[in-house]
């Protein structure tokens, strides 16, 4: 009788923390919608400040500076604060930022707005990505393929929300409604996540009891190891190839396709169908090894890219069916691979650091992706400016990755294994 009471007892602890995690991933759905607001609204932004093609290329991405740059202090401000807490103040950040942004007046201020909303937002996704890599230590990459699916979610509604919002009211309103909602995200997880679940230090336990105190355990171990140094180039170019995508791709249909916003947001939607299997990405990772999807991932993410930047019979359906195996590619098989990779390639006391390197690599560079995109159009075409960045980049972290996998095998293994 004990014993099945303590089983009832553990199986509802788990529901409870599954149900924890839904309540951050909802969270997270808000700041995908986020992300997507600026590309769709990128023409009518650049038109209101009298803006040039480079200057609204650098502001569609600049808030993966603020990421970046927040990333790995994220990692070490979770060892001085609750996980919880540094979700709760990622929110109200980038909240505030995207609220502040319908109120910018010229390039200064809306760089700045936009770096801000960066900021807020590594806080969140590197809080919420350790949270659910520490109590679900079995099944990293599934989490963070959990993650990406939410992102997903919003990058499916952003986009279409978005056009409704500007046809009923103008390109200040997105950004408001979506700035007020972070209010409500954050009381939501305020009321809903308990420390139990948000502070738990489930992987350090078992690592130290399977390895105790061996010197491979990755305890002493430093981010600057080649293994996570390869690893993390290959973030750079990922998340180069994926964000000068993202940030002009919606400029492109319109500008150079004729496409209505209704129709360029409803590509931009297909793109978030594409997350909708990050969980099966993740699941595939912790099984058969990260570097084995991420593999396939690359070459995926460089065809359809590429592909993506061609006229494709001025087609929305066409466009769109590349959209959705784009975003499988990145959003269910990159996205969730590439952090759990890196996060693997150190010893489970590092899992906060590691989260942050991934952030880091793979947000900071991207904030220059839209201005080298659209460098590289005007001095050539759409067409081969995306191919150059967003197949090119792709096929230089598949290198990389291949590289890493040369120099530390565990990184590359799952962590079940």
């Amino acid at each position: 009788m004990k014993l099945a009471a303590k089983g009832e007892k553990i199986v509802q602890k788990h529901r409870a923390a599954i149900a924890m995690f839904v309540i951050l991933l909802i969270s997270y759905i808000l700041n995908s919608i986020d992300r997507s607001l600026f590309s769709v609204l990128a023409i009518e932004v650049r038109n209101a400040m009298s803006l040039s093609l480079p200057e609204v290329g650098l502001a569609a991405t600049m808030f993966t500076l603020g990421m970046g740059f927040a990333g790995i202090p994220t990692g070490y401000l979770l060892s001085i604060m609750s996980r919880k807490a540094v979700v709760l103040l990622g929110l109200f950040v980038f909240s505030l930022a995207t609220l502040l942004t319908a109120y910018a007046s010229g390039l200064s201020d809306l760089l700045a707005y936009r770096f801000i909303s960066g900021l807020g937002e590594a806080m969140q996704v590197t809080a919420l990505i350790a949270i659910g890599a520490s109590y679900f230590y079995k099944h990293r990459a599934l989490m963070t393929g959990a993650v990406s699916f939410a992102y997903g979610i919003g990058s499916f509604v952003g986009p279409t929300m978005t056009a409704s919002l500007l046809n009923a009211f103008d390109w200040r309103m997105p950004f408001i409604v979506f700035g007020f909602g972070g209010i409500i995200a954050m009381a939501i997880v305020a009321l809903g996540v308990r420390p139990w679940f948000s502070e738990s230090k489930a992987n350090e336990e078992h690592m130290n009891r399977d390895l105790g105190n061996h010197a491979d355990s990755g305890a002493n171990d430093t981010i600057w190891n080649t293994t996570t140094v390869a690893l993390g180039l290959a973030s750079v170019c990922a998340g180069v190839a994926v964000f000068g995508f993202s940030g002009l791709y919606p400029t492109y249909l319109r500008s150079a396709l004729g496409f209505s916003p209704q129709q360029a947001a409803w590509v931009m939607s297909a793109i978030g169908i594409g997350g909708f299997l990050a969980p099966v990405g993740g699941w595939l990772g912790d099984r058969l090894g990260y570097q084995k999807v991420l593999l396939v991932a690359l070459p995926l993410a460089a065809l359809t890219g590429g592909l993506s930047f061609t006229e494709l019979s001025r087609s929305v359906t066409l466009h769109a069916v590349v959209a959705i195996v784009f975003g499988v590619a990145v959003l269910s098989l990159l996205y969730a691979n590439m952090s759990a990779i890196i996060i693997n390639s150190l010893g489970p006391a590092k899992t906060a650091q590691t989260a942050g390197v991934f952030i880091a690599s793979y947000y900071i560079p991207a904030a220059f992706a839209g201005y080298l995109l659209a460098e590289l159009k005007e001095a050539s075409d759409w067409t081969t400016a995306g191919i150059l960045q967003t197949s090119g980049f792709a096929l230089l972290a598949m290198v990389l990755i291949i590289f890493a996998g040369t120099t530390r095998r565990p990184a590359m293994t799952p962590v079940r294994t």
